[in-house]
């Protein structure tokens, strides 16, 4: 089985059971205190008893009074355990911290994170130094191990065998996953399936990427070693998902705000039983989280008529059951993290007071003070420092197709009807330059993009799916004053427009994630959002279209660092050509 992180040392173990034998006061009791027992899978009235970071006694007992403990009278509330979100990608323009420290002021005191940025982004001694760092903080972050970069890298040996073993190893990493490269697998590539192997011998589960789904596949995969997906699109994929054992994870994102339909396609089909279904919001961009995270899911559960007990479950103990860790977290239990929900009621999700790991992050509806500083740059999350500039020939476009936007992440090959050799395309056409350029300036990437947005000049952005620098826009100069911009600021994204800065998003750690509190870069993606609407950008997720300009387990061309690629055909059409 896996090495798990010990907690609690053996001193604070004892230190523990010593709190329940009367020999050492408890830090915080709550009495009259009803809350939702898992194991009974009701609502039971008791006494909890927390002691530094973790509750240590439930029951009618109560200790003797003592000055350094604090007494929570909970007469008229409801108590429930800190929610979890099994499915976060932590730099949505948002970092680990700024999204951890907005969640929990939500109730999510428990983060599943993607690796893929630090995998791609940082050396592994770093990567893993990181994780570790961040572990110090209230709320509790675990990690996702990814088996594939998501697109075609120029160095296709850089996810080494011994990198991935190490990162399945530690700790802290709780799943492999999320599988994206699942067709490799089923047409014969046996260094993944080891690594999947690895992964449950291990102790661990492995996180799927399967949208529409036949049952076949489903049943390939799942005999493979999945044992969880969070792809479900309609109501019967997610039903197909639990007919057939799967532990499903049922998606409200930025991208797929696909829950409340499936959660009423579940009911009206007869589902009775939630035990084996989770709720994510799978790194929704900034904006969509301005309405809630994990409080909103549990909202709309209660909305479509699922039982206060399952809602609350499908975001505490049922992932925490998933993921092998339900001995410390995801339950209100002698022995578990402290990790409590004061809410004013089953029917409000959104807590009135936050315990995470025995430390107020909320009460009476306000936040408390916590520091949420850290050192990035000691971990090689520095601004971007290029010593380079793009020159006017970089800008050169050639070659007979382009791709086109068909919603804002899928995109398909056209045949180009511009003119490319003008420094400027018509206002009139729905057509556009666009270029990715290597983070290091070493090659790039030009053609035309179809349906992007017919009026925005220069638009650049250090925010992509590998760090590399994506172009878009009608004037070839306005472009280069937006490259120019974001290499001024240290990374991130800039909308130009005839020389004048429209909108700019400053990405200060790796080009890629912001350092602002959420609130404030909630305020300055909508803004950028607006502003690409204004010219003509219709999709509404326009940080996922640079997110996934380059991501090949998508349809159907793609731009990646080797060139111009088509996902069906498994081939570089036009390769990137070197500066």
């Amino acid at each position: 089985m896996a090495k798990r992180k010990n907690l609690w040392t053996k001193q604070q173990l004892r230190q523990h059971v010593q709190v329940v034998s009367g020999e050492l006061p408890p830090s915080i009791v709550f009495y009259h205190a009803t809350y939702l027992n898992h194991g009974l899978k009701k609502w039971v009235t008791s006494n909890i008893w927390v002691y530094e970071d973790r509750i240590v006694y439930v029951g009618d007992n109560l200790p003797e009074k003592h000055p350094t403990t604090e007494w929570i009278d909970c007469e008229g509330r409801v108590l429930v355990p800190g929610y979890i979100e099994p499915h976060a990608h932590p730099f949505q323009l948002y970092n680990p911290l700024t999204l951890a420290r907005y969640a929990s002021q939500r109730g999510t005191t428990t983060m599943m994170n993607d690796n893929l940025l630090l995998l791609l982004g940082l050396p592994k001694e770093k990567a893993l130094t990181l994780i570790e760092e961040l572990d110090q903080f209230p709320v509790s972050m675990y990690w996702w191990a990814r088996y594939d970069s998501q697109t075609k890298l120029l160095d296709e040996d850089m996810i080494t065998n011994k990198l991935m073993k190490e990162w399945l190893a530690h700790p802290l990493v709780i799943q492999g996953g999320e599988l994206t490269a699942w067709p490799d697998v089923l047409s014969g590539d046996d260094e993944i399936l080891e690594w999947m192997q690895e992964t449950r011998r291990l102790g661990k589960p492995v996180e799927g990427h399967l949208p529409g789904a036949s049952l076949g596949t489903l049943t390939k995969m799942g005999l493979l070693g999945v044992s969880c997906d969070h792809e479900a699109m309609t109501g019967e994929e997610a039903l197909r998902r639990l007919e057939m054992g799967m532990m499903t994870s049922l998606r409200y994102s930025s991208i797929r705000p696909d829950l409340p339909v499936i959660l009423e396609s579940l009911l009206k089909k007869g589902v009775t039983s939630f035990d084996r279904v989770m709720m994510n919001t799978d790194g929704s961009t900034p904006s969509f989280l301005e309405n809630g995270t994990t409080d909103k899911l549990i909202e709309m559960a209660l909305e479509k008529g699922v039982s206060a007990e399952d809602a609350y479950s499908m975001v505490s103990y049922n992932v925490a059951n998933h993921y092998g860790i339900s001995d410390t977290h995801g339950m209100i239990a002698p022995g578990r993290v402290a990790h409590i929900n004061i809410l004013e009621s089953k029917e409000k999700p959104l807590p009135v007071a936050v315990l995470a790991r025995g430390k107020w992050l909320k009460r009476d509806g306000e936040e408390m003070d916590q520091d949420w500083s850290f050192e990035w740059e000691n971990h090689g999350l520095t601004p971007l420092n290029n010593n380079w500039k793009i020159q006017p020939n970089d800008l050169t476009f050639s070659g007979p197709a382009g791709v086109e936007m068909m919603n804002a992440v899928i995109t398909k090959p056209y045949n180009l009807s511009v003119e490319t050799s003008v420094d400027e395309l018509p206002a009139e056409s729905d057509e556009s330059f666009i270029m990715l350029l290597s983070r290091e300036g070493k090659w790039r990437v030009n053609t035309i993009i179809k349906g992007f947005a017919n009026r925005v000049k220069g638009f650049a952005s250090s925010f992509s799916n590998t760090g590399d620098f994506i172009l878009i826009g009608k004037s070839k100069v306005d472009m280069m004053t937006a490259f120019n911009r974001i290499n001024e600021i240290g990374g991130g994204i800039s909308l130009v427009e005839d020389g004048e800065v429209i909108s700019e998003i400053q990405l200060p750690l790796m080009g890629k994630m912001s350092d602002l509190p959420l609130e404030e870069l909630i305020t300055k993606e909508k803004q950028m959002i607006q502003e690409l609407e204004d010219r003509g950008y219709s999709y509404k997720d326009p940080v996922y279209s640079l997110l996934f300009f380059s991501s090949t387990h998508l349809p159907f061309i793609r731009l990646t660092q080797q060139g111009i690629y088509d996902v069906k055909r498994k081939m570089v059409l036009f390769p990137s050509i070197m500066r």
